[in-house]
């Protein structure tokens, strides 16, 4: 799974972001704005092993893939749920269980969603939102991109 970003020039910086993930970060140079994102987001998941890999598009347009998807998804989940100021226990509630584990082994990386259910997820995180989720004709990859209500 890719999550988009856009990187546009800012002043003499290059500005950089991941608006699903919440990540900003710049650079002097385009490359080094790539390469700021990347490491900003590997700094963040803190999992050894860990890579991001950005796949630059057209304009300003690019994507970021991870070797361990499972991380990548995890670490978007824990973000939207603090960024929510919501508890496992509330998110559980939302998603209609009793047990904190069904919503927990996503957030700790265990299992990765399906596409249908980082949907249900997300929306369960922040109910003020719509979820887009497109596949890529050019990458056959899943693209996704927040669209505020």
């Amino acid at each position: 799974m890719r999550f988009a970003g856009q990187v546009f020039k800012s002043g003499k910086y290059w500005a950089i972001e991941v608006p699903i993930l919440s990540v900003v970060t710049q650079g002097r140079t385009k490359r080094e704005a790539f390469e700021m994102i990347a490491d900003a987001i590997e700094t963040l998941v803190n999992k050894p092993g860990f890579k991001v890999q950005v796949f630059p598009g057209k304009g300003e347009y690019f994507e970021v893939g991870a070797s361990d998807e499972a991380a990548l998804t995890a670490f978007l989940l824990r973000r939207a749920r603090i960024k929510s100021g919501l508890t496992l226990a509330e998110v559980a509630r939302r998603l209609g269980s009793t047990s904190l584990n069904t919503y927990a082994r996503y957030e700790q990386g265990r299992s990765v969603p399906t596409v249908p259910k980082l949907s249900e997820l997300l929306c369960a995180l922040e109910s003020t939102k719509d979820w887009l989720f497109r596949r890529m004709a050019d990458h056959n990859v899943i693209a996704s991109c927040l669209i505020l209500r």
